[in-house]
């Protein structure tokens, strides 16, 4: 990709707070957020309500969100092949985002499922999926280190990635879960992995204390990597970090270092301002 492709996560931010959002004040903030001129806003999930409670409304909000002047294209995550029915039987849908690991341990908390029963799932949302002009686009979580104890390489996460490729993974998000990866690992897989496999999308989805964010983005940058998730003030991050502070990229750090780069990329900055202001007032 010459351009950077740019995905704001609302849904990764917003997930976590336990006091619930009106549904009516997350559907004016993600209206704001549909006029900044992201690629994708990942807005919302089709999760167990009881898991992620914050979320419990995705249904309603997808029905009020309007699209009828924006190009941004919604991305929902799902868990189970119930969730993505869910989210596919909405047209506003057209990326449909499952948290892959390679740590056994983090697959079973996190989608309560095993990496074999993971793979066989991924294989019935490619076809279906595909059946329906819409995009997968699978989360590597643990991909850049592993805090469980589990085996963790750039061999291994290679490895794996080969596995998605050959079922029909087309995008991939290398996740940095709880915040662990390190620059130098950042760069070399990306680097690597986009080299062995060039029709293959490969995105950043960085989580990082505040001051590790622009760290980060560099070593993501300098690998070769052009599409990248991030968050407003970088709020979120997983929920299993030991460290409140790890929380996702935030945007305006993202932003800034693109255009000292030079980096072409859609962003309205005005409007980015007043979504930024919109979020002050949400959480």
């Amino acid at each position: 990709m010459s351009r950077v492709f740019l995905t704001e996560s609302p849904r990764d931010a917003l997930q976590g707070i336990k006091k619930f959002i009106p549904t009516d004040i997350k559907v004016k903030y993600l209206q704001s957020l549909l006029r900044v001129g992201y690629d994708v806003l990942d807005f919302g999930s089709f999760v167990s309500a009881k898991a992620i409670p914050q979320m419990c409304d995705t249904h309603q909000v997808v029905k009020q969100l309007d699209l009828s002047d924006t190009k941004t294209k919604l991305l929902a995550i799902v868990a189970n092949e119930r969730g993505a029915a869910e989210a596919l039987s909405y047209d506003q849908i057209s990326y449909i985002g499952y948290p892959f690991s390679i740590s056994e341990n983090f697959q079973m908390r996190n989608t309560n499922n095993t990496i074999e029963g993971s793979l066989v799932l991924l294989n019935r949302l490619v076809k279906h999926v595909n059946s329906v002009n819409r995009e997968l686009v699978v989360y590597l979580s643990m991909g850049f280190g592993n805090p469980y104890g589990d085996p963790w390489s750039l061999a291994l996460v290679a490895a794996w990635v080969s596995r998605l490729v050959d079922i029909g993974v087309k995008r991939i998000s290398l996740s940095d879960t709880v915040g662990l990866a390190q620059a130098k690992t950042i760069t070399d897989l990306f680097e690597h992995l986009l080299q062995a496999y060039p029709d293959i999308v490969f995105a950043a989805h960085l989580h990082a204390k505040p001051n590790e964010a622009t760290r980060k983005i560099k070593a993501a940058y300098a690998g070769g990597c052009r599409a990248f998730d991030s968050a407003i003030r970088g709020l979120g991050g997983c929920p299993m970090a030991k460290d409140e502070l790890t929380g996702n990229v935030p945007t305006e750090k993202l932003l800034s270092y693109l255009s000292a780069q030079k980096a072409q990329y859609s962003v309205n900055m005005l409007y980015f301002e007043s979504a930024y202001n919109a979020s002050l007032q949400v959480c």
